[in-house]
């Protein structure tokens, strides 16, 4: 699921990708959003409080805003800089770096104390951010843009095009590639908001620690996908 690209990838990939991810992002947007207070796997909301405070002239707490938008732009922009340059190097590797930038994120913030949290939220925000920015922008690429995890806005808007759009088109192709996506979109939210849930019980029972929720289920989609390879690889070696 991490490692098909382009034209080699199918509507399963995609589904598994999308289930994966958006439970993990599921996870990080309500246990940052228990830890810190602070919105941590999207920045639309962070332009109204930015503008806000702008508008307020507290600057300085404008500028934390602008940071929390940077940190996952710079999220984005890294891991696309590093599937582009594993794409021309050896593309088998293409999400071993992001996910475990990811991973090193998301275990250094649960790791940390109560005392460490409470001192430095802005940090933990801007961290948290920064791997989803990683994460959204290797979904996207990998899948051809059609999967995207760490917000929900833009899916319920195309899953309200796509339902109206089932009774008007009736051709047999066109409503199995309406059908299928719809599935794919509500797969993805169906799992952030299960994320949401295992995250919220979780962080009331150990804290940040939920954190380490994602990160175990990260790992064991890596995994995964790599057993995966070697069985196709050895099943074509010994055809």
């Amino acid at each position: 699921m991490f490692r098909h690209t382009g034209k080699s990838r199918t509507w399963k990939h995609n589904l598994k990708l999308a289930s994966l991810l958006s439970f993990v992002a599921g996870i990080v947007n309500v246990t940052g959003f228990f830890a810190v207070q602070k919105l941590t796997t999207n920045v639309t909301g962070h332009f109204a409080f930015f503008a806000d405070e702008v508008i307020k002239k507290n600057y300085s707490a404008a500028l934390i805003y602008l940071l929390y938008m940077a940190s996952f732009f710079v999220g984005s922009f890294l891991s696309s800089l590093l599937v582009e340059i594993m794409l021309r190097k050896n593309p088998r590797f293409i999400i071993l770096i992001p996910v475990s930038i990811e991973l090193s994120i998301l275990t250094t913030i649960a790791l940390l104390t109560r005392n460490e949290v409470l001192q430095h939220p802005n940090l933990i925000a801007c961290s948290l951010l920064l791997s989803m920015g990683l994460q959204n922008s290797l979904v996207t690429s990998i899948s051809n843009s059609v999967v995207r995890t760490t917000h929900l806005t833009g899916l319920f808007t195309d899953l309200g095009i796509e339902l109206s759009q089932i009774f008007f088109y009736r051709e047999p192709t066109q409503q199995e590639r309406l059908r299928s996506s719809i599935k794919l979109r509500f797969a993805i939210i169906g799992f952030f908001f299960l994320g949401c849930v295992v995250g919220g019980y979780t962080y009331l029972l150990k804290g940040i620690l939920s954190l380490l929720v994602a990160v175990v289920f990260l790992l064991i989609g890596l995994f995964y996908d790599t057993i995966k390879l070697r069985v196709v690889s050895l099943k074509r070696k010994y055809r």
